[in-house]
């Protein structure tokens, strides 16, 4: 077995107050378990998480934090019970280990783990803090990172492993297949590839946004139909046209989603799958909405395991790839995105 790391390179924020101006640091990762993979890193998305947990918005329990759950990069060393082994590309999400003992983790849901820990922001049963992807390296339990399909490349791969996933889960609750009328409001980061997907599994697609500012960008991704909520006279036309809609929009604004449900048919479903700011409450009338028109809304977070190895197969099968921008990872160029991405 290699010699372990005793010391793992990182970008990240050493000071709440001063997020924007992300630093180098290194940290001593935990001891290698039997069942853990140490991965070199190749590529990291850049998620909205990463900003929210970056800036505070989620708590700031500990510094220095390096963000990145979207991990693709090669097995370096590995545990004697790890279930891959050295030189395997793997990648690595949003979750690094669970209990393993619970109901969830034992049904198959170990993403819903009351004592799951997330790949930063997370504490190790050790009690060690959790580092992410922006680093040379990162050490996980094996169980939670996916082999890579061969023919697709890192850097795509990259985001859909929180990204992707988010999207994807709820079209496997809903039983998406060809013909399903499905609904993706927001068409961003997560709402592009909640696209591509559901066109995967056969639906017919309407994105949903505010403005027309993205509907000839909808259309390349394969949007059948095209709905702006600013548009009144659209929003009656479609009305009672669609039997799942996945909102990956991050704000719950007053009347906003009201006007969006308002596309459901009788027995449909919304999926929430991104988390607005903390101070935002959902407002929704139970009589007209829900009660009257027997439609169910609902969350959805990330994705087990068994989740991810399935969106990766549809993914590589259907040539799947998100529309992405690479940078060289540096102090300079994550504190560039970081600002752009809170624009």
């Amino acid at each position: 077995m290699p010699q372990e790391l005793k010391e793992i390179r990182a970008i990240g924020v050493l000071d709440f107050n001063d997020w924007t101006n992300p630093k180098e640091f290194t940290y001593k990762p935990q001891e290698l378990r039997p069942y853990d993979v140490e991965i070199k890193v190749e590529a990291c998305g850049i998620c909205g998480s990463d900003i929210h947990a970056a800036n505070g918005d989620w708590g700031q329990p500990y510094t220095p934090l390096a963000v990145g759950h979207e991990i693709v990069g090669t097995v370096v060393n590995a545990g004697p019970d790890a279930r891959f082994k050295i030189g395997d590309r793997v990648g690595v999400g949003a979750e690094c280990d669970s209990c393993h003992t619970c109901t969830r983790c034992t049904e198959g849901h170990q993403n819903t783990c009351k004592k799951q820990v997330g790949t930063y922001l997370g504490v190790y049963p050790s009690g060690q803090p959790t580092q992410g992807g922006y680093a040379s390296h990162v050490r996980v339990n094996s169980e939670f990172a996916f082999k890579i399909p061969e023919n697709m490349k890192s850097e795509d791969v990259a985001p859909l492993l929180c990204g992707g996933i988010t999207g994807f889960r709820p079209l496997m609750t809903a039983g998406v297949k060809k013909g399903t009328k499905v609904g993706v409001n927001g068409i961003g980061g997560i709402g592009h590839m909640t696209i591509l997907f559901a066109k995967a599994l056969g639906a017919e697609v309407t994105a949903i946004s505010r403005t027309y500012a993205k509907k000839e960008l909808a259309s390349s991704l394969g949007a059948d139909h095209y709905v702006a909520t600013s548009d009144k006279k659209a929003m009656e036309e479609h009305m009672d046209t669609l039997e799942l809609i996945v909102n990956t929009g991050s704000s719950f604004s007053e009347g906003a989603i009201q006007d969006v449900l308002s596309l459901l048919r009788a027995y449909g479903h919304m999926t929430f799958i991104t988390a607005p700011p903390v101070s935002e409450k959902l407002t929704i009338d139970p009589m007209f909405f829900l009660f009257n028109n027997n439609i169910s809304i609902g969350g959805s977070v990330i994705g087990s395991p068994s989740d991810i190895e399935y969106m990766l197969e549809v993914a590589s099968k259907n040539n799947i790839k998100p529309m992405i921008e690479t940078i060289d990872i540096s102090e300079e160029n994550v504190k560039t995105a970081w600002e752009r991405m809170v624009k």
